[in-house]
């Protein structure tokens, strides 16, 4: 394994280190205006909600690497202290990309981007209409982390008023996350389209699940089931009885009478097939067998 001493090393291959490492990222889309009203937008992926009471989300418009200046974005924030952040979507990724071009200051990124500018209820700086969801920000705080290239700014915003697409809603008024279509960050010139990726693991139990400390010693030191494999069966609160396993047992001696007498490589093969089709019950009747 490959290790690194940051010191040790070029803050530009740090931060593509780091960008590819911890990834992929959601992205604000911020929304900016100068003291003389110049509507400014940018991307950044340092990006992320910390709290729901107060609703607070935190960017960060690092300094730049190559030559240690700083973001219109963040002059912006320092000025007025209001910002929209507006979240990206697959449909808007070309545009949101090239808003990120160090255009000269008071240059418009919304009409370099061909994106609309939508005025906002209660802040100043203008929405962007195409974005399905927009967060009306005041600034609480800017805490700058360092005075170098590469240094971050984080930009403490508490949201006072959000405005999310009906298309996107469900009749609970919960965001669909596939008709969001969010997009993502990570190193280099990769992105990643979230809906592309989505998988859902059930929570752990309210009334916890039994651990993998209190499997049966051939399951929790299995050469076939993988660590996500031990994960699922670890989420049950109790295990099945013998009479539940002697009568799945029953059950499946027409379908897989070879399981019956089989090795207990074999059995963890035919649990290992179960939990892929999410069937932990299955998995640990066969397994308990």
């Amino acid at each position: 394994m490959a290790s690194f001493v940051p010191q040790d090393i070029s803050t530009g291959k740090l931060h593509g280190l780091l960008l590819s490492a911890v990834a992929p990222r959601p992205i604000a889309l911020a929304s900016t205006i100068d003291a003389n009203g110049n509507a400014n937008l940018s991307p950044f992926s340092f990006f992320n909600v910390f709290s729901a009471n107060p609703p607070i989300m935190v960017f960060s418009p690092a300094r730049r690497v190559r030559n240690n200046t700083t973001k219109h974005t963040l002059e912006n924030a320092e000025e007025t202290g209001e910002v929209v952040i507006n979240v990206v979507n697959y449909d808007i990724v070309h545009q949101m990309s090239l808003s990120s071009t160090e255009y000269p200051e008071g240059v418009n990124e919304f009409k370099k981007a061909g994106l609309t500018m939508q005025a906002s209820d209660l802040v100043k700086p203008f929405r962007v209409a195409e974005s399905p969801v927009q967060f009306e920000c005041k600034v609480n705080e800017i805490v700058k982390l360092g005075n170098e290239g590469g240094a971050g700014n984080l930009i403490i915003c508490k949201v006072v008023k959000l405005h999310i697409d009906d298309d996107c809603l469900d009749d609970a008024e919960q965001i669909d996350q596939e008709k969001l279509d969010l997009v993502a960050r990570a190193g280099g010139s990769y992105y990643s389209r979230a809906r592309n990726g989505f998988f859902e693991i059930p929570k752990p139990l309210s009334t916890l699940g039994i651990g993998v400390d209190n499997m049966p010693e051939h399951v929790r030191n299995s050469m076939i089931l993988t660590g996500n494999d031990l994960g699922m069966l670890a989420n049950v609160g109790t295990l099945p009885t013998k009479k539940e396993v002697a009568t799945f047992i029953t059950e499946i001696e027409n379908k897989y009478p070879q399981l019956i007498d089989a090795s207990q490589r074999t059995k963890h093969k035919k649990a290992k097939d179960y939990l892929s089709y999410g069937d932990i019950d299955s998995a640990w009747k066969l397994l308990l067998s």
